[in-house]
């Protein structure tokens, strides 16, 4: 169960003012069917941290423990630091309906957007840290997406006004911060 809530804490802070979260919101306003492109968030969530959970468990079992410890550390402030660059979408979408339709192409762009993303490096390390949870970690940081994302479809632009994106990244830093520092300490 602490596998499941920090992975949801954590990526549904980190996921605040992220790239995927401007492009659900680029979603919603251009095509304005918030059910297609939520499943198509959920679909394309579940695959991609799915991958990054297996990375992570396998690289739970290639490196020694020790090691581990240091690497997660290091990169849970890595991560902390990260947080406190804001990320930015270009909007270029045309005025063509999606040859995919609103689902497929939601699917393929989350899929796509989430590759190297702060959720997807924060899955990979999540699921090092709790290698005996996986399903946990994996539901977790799908669910924290959705968390993030699901009010960012349905509420759009009015969501971003009213949530100070700033607090949430240093909120996010600091949980990363605290994360690295008890890896490092070998807590």
């Amino acid at each position: 169960m602490e596998a499941f809530l920090i992975s949801t804490g954590i990526v549904a802070l980190a996921e605040m003012g992220d790239k995927t979260q401007l492009l659900a919101l680029l979603l919603a306003a251009r095509f304005r069917k918030p059910w297609p492109i939520v499943a198509g968030i959920l679909i394309a969530t579940l695959a991609n941290h799915a991958a990054a959970g297996a990375v992570g468990a396998w690289i739970q079992t290639v490196v020694s423990p020790s090691t581990l410890r240091i690497v997660l550390g290091v990169s849970f402030l890595a991560m902390a630091v990260w947080m406190l660059i804001p990320d930015k979408i270009d909007d270029d979408a045309g005025d063509k309906a999606p040859r995919l339709g609103v689902f497929g192409t939601t699917v393929v762009l989350f899929f796509l957007a989430e590759i190297g993303d702060k959720t997807q490096i924060a899955t990979v390390m999540l699921a090092a840290r709790y290698e005996a949870a996986l399903a946990w970690v994996v539901a977790g940081t799908t669910l924290g997406m959705m968390l993030a994302n699901a009010p960012a479809v349905w509420l759009g632009e009015k969501l971003t006004r009213r949530v100070p994106v700033r607090a949430v990244h240093l909120v996010s830093a600091v949980i990363f911060l605290v994360l690295g520092l008890v890896a490092l300490l070998g807590a």
